[in-house]
């Protein structure tokens, strides 16, 4: 990554910095996403690692401010209301938070921090809310004791209109207009609310999902907390975290794959949906996948140009899909775009590479990384990227480009190896 991105890139953190109770966050776009998110301060502590640590420390520290007394990590916090802001004002039944959740990147977060600066301390700080997160996930989102955790809303995938979830959202039509997606998921939200929050009101309906991605990140959450609360000699921590990866995996492998590929499963009849997105690459993330199965994905699936093998990267949707739609226009009003439909996403990309990389397809883990670059270099620092002609769509100034730090370090040890 040449200088001048670097500094483009540093550049917007500062333009996106926030500030709430002597803490600074980073917003995910200035205009478009104003608040703080779960999984985009994972994102951004990651970036800001390696070239502001204390701001890093200061973005999870400030996230966890707006933790729940049971553990549960909201997927945004209100820190301070912007009245002229596009982003929908949504009826959440929560103060100053959203009431749902989003995947648990924050031990990736810590082990990055960890690894840059050997910061103990913060670790010990850090733990305790790591811990309670995960065993918020297993007493709440696991009722059938499978091992696996359950999503009440497409949005706590953090891929909100993803067409994984049309089936469980009644949305026949492939190419349905974003508008009609997210009616959908309000819905979801208005009735999570008239449950009153209680989990055994929703597993046994049809929206209820185990999703791959999700227990994906999971596993490998867990695996870290173990390196991380051993680092720090919290022993209890580390042999619950332990057993629940593991725990996770297996599970993950009994319930989720389905003829060579992890797919999610949906209703109380755990039927599995097909739909192909890069989802079906996040086993590699954790290390899920057998060598067998990680050969039949890369080549069947991710070199294949008829699937994801396109001209700027991996988009989120395979190309064979009725509901690949990867041109991102919003056509005048911003809230309408395919997002999860088709275009290509930096922290998609990121997943994908680490799984690559897991199993040894270091070409296949560059070629996403220069494909990112030069989607950051040709068209600026955009929410999500068409893949066919690289053009950017979505939000500007999107703070997710700076994970490209830790795609350049990955990068680098394939190179020293």
């Amino acid at each position: 990554m040449d200088g001048h991105l670097k500094s483009k890139i540093i550049a917007q953190y500062d333009e996106n910095k926030r500030q709430h109770a002597g803490l600074r966050y980073t917003v995910p776009s200035p205009d478009t996403y104003p608040y703080q998110w779960f999984w985009d301060s994972c994102f951004h502590a990651i970036a800001l690692s390696y070239f502001d640590i204390e701001r890093a420390k200061e973005e999870l520290c400030l996230l966890l401010r707006g933790q729940f007394k049971n553990g549960m990590i909201p997927h945004i916090i209100y820190w301070h209301r912007v009245k002229s802001s596009p982003f929908p004002d949504i009826q959440w039944g929560k103060r100053h938070t959203s009431s749902i959740t989003q995947p648990p990147l924050l031990a990736a977060a810590v082990w990055r921090i960890y690894e840059a600066d050997g910061d103990k301390d913060f670790v010990k700080q850090i733990l305790p809310h790591i811990h309670a997160f995960h065993r918020y996930l297993f007493s709440a989102r696991d009722p059938k004791k499978m091992n696996l955790v359950g999503l009440i809303n497409p949005d706590e995938s953090g891929e909100d209109n993803s067409p994984r979830y049309d089936q469980i959202l009644h949305l026949k039509d492939p190419r349905h207009q974003f508008v009609d997606n997210f009616r959908a998921r309000l819905e979801l939200v208005d009735d999570w609310k008239r449950s009153r929050y209680v989990v055994k009101k929703q597993i046994e309906l049809n929206h209820w999902v185990y999703d791959v991605p999700y227990n994906a990140i999971l596993a490998e959450s867990l695996r870290l907390t173990t390196l991380l609360a051993e680092a720090v000699n919290e022993h209890r921590i580390a042999n619950y975290s332990r057993t629940k990866s593991v725990n996770v995996r297996n599970a993950m492998r009994s319930k989720l794959l389905h003829h060579n590929l992890f797919q999610p499963v949906a209703g109380p009849k755990l039927r599995h949906i097909h739909t192909r997105t890069w989802a079906l690459f996040a086993p590699l993330y954790a290390g899920v996948a057998s060598k067998d199965e990680a050969k039949y994905l890369v080549e069947n699936y991710l070199r294949n140009k008829r699937e994801f093998s396109l001209p700027f990267g991996i988009p989120t949707v395979s190309i064979s899909e009725q509901s690949f739609d990867p041109s991102g226009d919003w056509k005048g009003d911003w809230w309408v775009g395919t997002n999860w439909r088709g275009p290509v996403w930096m922290a998609t990309n990121w997943l994908i590479m680490q799984g690559l990389l897991r199993y040894g397809y270091t070409k296949d883990a560059q070629r996403i990384y220069k494909t990112s670059l030069r989607l950051a270099n040709q068209s600026g620092l955009r929410e999500y990227y068409d893949p066919l002609t690289g053009k950017g769509h979505g939000a500007k100034g999107f703070s997710w480009a700076g994970l490209l730090f830790d795609m350049e370090a990955l990068s680098i040890y394939i190179d020293n190896n």
